[in-house]
């Protein structure tokens, strides 16, 4: 019993963050391999799949109702994470993945350096694409970091929010909010193949999304009620957290 009330703690906590910058795998997938340390990783992951599917579909309903989406950006995103994703999902399979693990530290920092470099990033929401150049970028964003999901994973949601105010020009707390539905896009794809293949402990994942959904629904209050400031302060902490823990990873592990 105890080992299931730290992992609904952990649900909860992880969609909170999730909710609003992502990163929220930083505190779940943790405390599932800390519980069950003898079941094989890839269902694990396949498990936290399932709450993280769930979870950010609700974070991604409550944004819609309060911000208004950038379908036009979101949509194309969306389809190409999804399809990049899963092939991501099925090259890992075949492809070593030390040289991303080692450079993914430096790419952390360099996000971190430029956020608090420009003090006004993020803070004024100004999109800077329409039409056509708007979809491709839309679908290299989603495409890329899908792939990078599919293969990796660490940061997916940081990595989607930065870009969308780095390239489109959006506001932190739009960002967050086109991101979740790009987000979506990416976790349902892995799902699909994690449950596949048989990686998927579905009973502990439900679980696990009920807390993640209340998690997400207080997370994405919050980023609406303390608007793009409060995100991006997150957002900067929850990058901090993941250039230590995938330095750690990468080097001293």
């Amino acid at each position: 019993m105890p080992d299931y009330l730290i992992l609904c703690a952990g649900a909860f906590v992880a969609g909170l963050i999730d909710a609003v910058v992502g990163g929220g795998g930083l505190v779940l997938i943790p405390t599932l391999f800390s519980v069950f340390p003898n079941t094989a990783p890839a269902t694990l992951l396949g498990t936290n799949k399932v709450a993280g599917v769930m979870g950010t579909s609700a974070a991604a309903i409550n944004f819609a109702r309060r911000v208004a989406i950038q379908w036009s950006a979101a949509t194309p995103a969306a389809i190409t994470a999804f399809a990049l994703s899963f092939l991501g999902a099925y090259v890992v399979t075949h492809i070593p993945t030390e040289l991303i693990r080692k450079a993914l530290p430096f790419v952390l920092i360099a996000v971190a350096v430029y956020t608090l470099k420009k003090k006004d990033f993020g803070q004024t929401h100004a999109p800077t694409l329409s039409g056509r150049r708007e979809m491709l970028y839309a679908m290299l964003i989603g495409g890329g970091v899908g792939f990078y999901d599919g293969v990796f994973g660490p940061g997916t949601g940081s990595f989607l929010v930065f870009l969308f105010v780095r390239v489109f020009g959006y506001d932190f707390l739009s960002a967050s909010a086109v991101s979740k539905v790009v987000n979506i896009a990416t976790n349902l794809a892995a799902l699909c193949w994690f449950s596949y293949s048989g990686h998927v402990i579905w009973q502990l994942g439900f679980m696990m999304a009920i807390f993640n959904i209340a998690g997400s629904l207080v997370g994405t209050k919050l980023a609406i009620k303390h608007g793009s400031a409060f995100v991006r302060k997150l957002f900067l902490f929850v990058v901090t957290a993941l250039i230590l823990k995938s330095g750690y990873d990468a080097f001293l592990r």
